[in-house]
C-alpha cells in the first residue's frame, strides 16, 4: 500500500505520463496528413520516422544531462518543448509546420521518456518499480487510445482532426504546472561519465538485448498505429474515418494490458508474463496476415495491444536492475531504443510500397515479435 505522501508525488508524474502519450497520436495523424497532402506510404511514414528519429540523437545526452540538471527539472524541460510542439499547428496548419511540430514533439518526448521513468525510482520502492512503470504506461495508453477517437470526433463535428493539438496542449500545460510545484527528493547523481563510457554499457549482453527489445516494442507499437487503419481500408474497403477507430482498439487493449500488468507484475514472474505477452502477439500477427473478417481482425488488433502493453516496462526495469548504479545512463540507452519508431515504420512503408499492400508492414512486425521471443530468457524474475 502506497503512503499518502508517495501518492501525492505520483499525481503530477502520472499527468506527465498522459502528456507523454501525445507522441502516439502521430500514428493516426500521419494518416490524415497523408490524405490532406496526397502523400505516398513511404513519405507519410517518414513523418512518423522523423518524430522518433530524435530518440537516437537526444536519449544518451539527456541521460548525461540529468546527472547535472536533475530528473525533475529535466522532465519540466521536456514538457516545455512539448508545449511548443503542440501550439505551432494551432497557429498554422501546413506541411512544413507539421514537420517542425512532429520533430519538436519527438525531441520533447525523448527527454521526457529518459527522465520521467527513472524519476519514479526516487518515489517508489525498488521492488515496486516495474509495477509503477507499468501503471505509468497505463496512463500513457489512455491518452493514446483517446487520440484516434478525438480525431474522428473532430472530423465529424468540425471537419478538423487537428482538435488533438489544443486538447493535449491543455493537458501538458497542467502537467507542467503540477510538477513544477512538487518537491521530489532525488538520489545523488550517478558518477559523471561521457558518451564513450555510456555506450560501453552496451557490452553487457542484457543491456544490449533489452535495448533491442525496446526497439522492437516501439516498432510494433508505432507500426500497428500506422498500419492497421490502412490494412482495414485495404481488406474491408473502409474510409479512413471508419478505419481510424481500429487504432483505438489497439490502444484500448494496450491500456487494459497496462492496467492488469501493474497488478500481475507486482505478484508474478516477469519472465513468464513477458513470454506469454510475446506468444499472444505472435499468434495475432499471423492471424492479421491471413484473416479478412472484421471481427477476427479486431480480435487480432486487440491481442497485439494487450501483448505489447508491458514489453517496455519489463525490458526497461530489467536493464535498470542489471546496472542500478548507472541508472541515468542506462535510461538514456533504453530510451534511445525508441528509435525503433523511426527504423521499423520507415521499413514497413518501403516494404508495403514494394509489395503494393500492407502485408509487407505486417511481415516486418512479425520479425520484431520473433526477436522478442528469442531474447525472452533475459527477462528474469
Amino acid at each position: 500500500m502506497l503512503q499518502k505522501d508517495t501518492v501525492k508525488k505520483l499525481i503530477p508524474i502520472m499527468f506527465a505520463f498522459f502528456a507523454m502519450g501525445a507522441v502516439d497520436f502521430v500514428g493516426i495523424a500521419t494518416n490524415y496528413v497523408k490524405a490532406d497532402f496526397s502523400l505516398s506510404d513511404t513519405l507519410a511514414n517518414l513523418f512518423t520516422s522523423m518524430t522518433f528519429f530524435w530518440f537516437l540523437i537526444f536519449s544518451v545526452p539527456t541521460g548525461l544531462l540529468m546527472n547535472k540538471l536533475g530528473r525533475r527539472k529535466t522532465v519540466l524541460l521536456s514538457l516545455g518543448i512539448s508545449l511548443l510542439a503542440l501550439v505551432l499547428p494551432i497557429l498554422q496548419y501546413s506541411l512544413p509546420v507539421i514537420m517542425i511540430s512532429f520533430s519538436l514533439l519527438g525531441i520533447g518526448n525523448t527527454i521526457m521518456q529518459v527522465s520521467l521513468n527513472p524519476l519514479i525510482s526516487n518515489i517508489v520502492a525498488k521492488d515496486k518499480m516495474s509495477s509503477a512503470l507499468t501503471f505509468g504506461q497505463f496512463v500513457k495508453a489512455i491518452a493514446s487510445f483517446t487520440a484516434p477517437i478525438l480525431a474522428g470526433w473532430g472530423v465529424i463535428l468540425f471537419g478538423k482532426w487537428q482538435i488533438l493539438f489544443p486538447f493535449f496542449l491543455a493537458e501538458t500545460a497542467l502537467a507542467y504546472i503540477l510538477l513544477s510545484r512538487e518537491k521530489i527528493k532525488e538520489t545523488a547523481p550517478d558518477s559523471v561519465s561521457g558518451f564513450k563510457e555510456c555506450f560501453a554499457l552496451l557490452k553487457n549482453s542484457t543491456i544490449l538485448l533489452c535495448f533491442g527489445a525496446i526497439m522492437c516494442h516501439v516498432g510494433i507499437d508505432v507500426g500497428t498505429n500506422v498500419t492497421t487503419p490502412k490494412l482495414l481500408m485495404q481488406k474491408l474497403g473502409w474510409t479512413l474515418e471508419q478505419a481510424g477507430y481500429a487504432t483505438s482498439i489497439y490502444f484500448f487493449f494496450r491500456t487494459i494490458g497496462s492496467f492488469s500488468g501493474a497488478y500481475i507484475l507486482a505478484k508474478y514472474s516477469n519472465h513468464k508474463f513477458f513470454l506469454g505477452s510475446v506468444l499472444l502477439m505472435s499468434a495475432a500477427f499471423v492471424g492479421i496476415f491471413f484473416f479478412n473478417s472484421k471481427e477476427l481482425l479486431y480480435i487480432c488488433i486487440a491481442c497485439i495491444g494487450y501483448g505489447n502493453a508491458n514489453i517496455f516496462p519489463m525490458a526497461f526495469s530489467q536493464a535498470i536492475k542489471t546496472l542500478p548504479n548507472r541508472g541515468n545512463e542506462v535510461s538514456g540507452l533504453m530510451v534511445m531504443g525508441i528509435f525503433g519508431g523511426t527504423v521499423f515504420p520507415l521499413l514497413m512503408g518501403i516494404v508495403s510500397d514494394f509489395a503494393t499492400n500492407q502485408h509487407g508492414a505486417v511481415a516486418v512486425m512479425i520479425l520484431c515479435a520473433a526477436y522478442l521471443l528469442i531474447i525472452n530468457r533475459k527477462i528474469r524474475d
